[in-house]
């Protein structure tokens, strides 16, 4: 199987990495490519992108971006009317409300305890700052690896609790049933609260 991603930043590949080695390691990972360097610019392109993922014959496309500070369902409807019509069936469009690692500091007593700093620093609204200075991302180094690590093992049906994530998770899971990769189903395991 091969999924195609379009993405905006290296923390937003790095879940995805993270996700494909939790639940599909063998599956092949194509990045779509777009020319400019914003968020916006890729929203313009991703018709082309699409394109791109059929000419390389790709069994799934998978599309990230930030909400910010919008409603997040709108975003991802938004998102979804760029898609060609022909193209929609294969795409699984992924909003995170705020942030991506709002998505990955859901659990922030796990990420904290991995990375060996109060979880305080990760359990904020925005806890993007505290994130990636707790991680030691940097222009040079996007520690890509070691955030792809953190979701690999990640406690995820805790991060079920937010209805963005839930969202992503469920266009996976559907997929996943029609591809041949075993999703976990996090709803049987519960949020891990007593």
């Amino acid at each position: 199987m091969i999924m195609g991603y379009s993405v905006e930043g290296s923390t937003d590949r790095a879940l995805l990495k993270g996700l494909r080695d939790r639940w599909c390691p063998q599956m092949e990972m194509v990045e779509g490519h777009f020319r400019g360097s914003t968020g916006e610019s890729r929203r313009r392109e991703i018709s082309k992108i699409c394109d791109e993922f059929a000419f390389k014959g790709v069994d799934v496309m998978v599309f990230t971006t930030d909400a910010n500070d919008r409603p997040w369902r709108e975003v991802k409807k938004e998102e979804q009317d760029r898609f060609p019509p022909a193209r929609l069936s294969l795409a699984i469009v992924g909003v995170a409300d705020r942030n991506v690692e709002c998505w990955i500091c859901r659990d922030a007593a796990y990420v904290a305890e991995r990375l060996g700093v109060s979880a305080d620093v990760l359990s904020v609204a925005d806890p993007k700052s505290g994130f990636e200075s707790a991680i030691g991302l940097s222009r040079d180094d996007r520690k890509e690896a070691e955030i792809a690590a953190l979701v690999l093992t990640a406690p995820l049906e805790r991060w079920l609790d937010e209805p963005s994530f839930a969202d992503f998770y469920e266009q996976l899971r559907d997929v996943s049933q029609r591809s041949g990769c075993a999703i976990e189903n996090l709803r049987e395991r519960g949020t891990g609260r007593e």
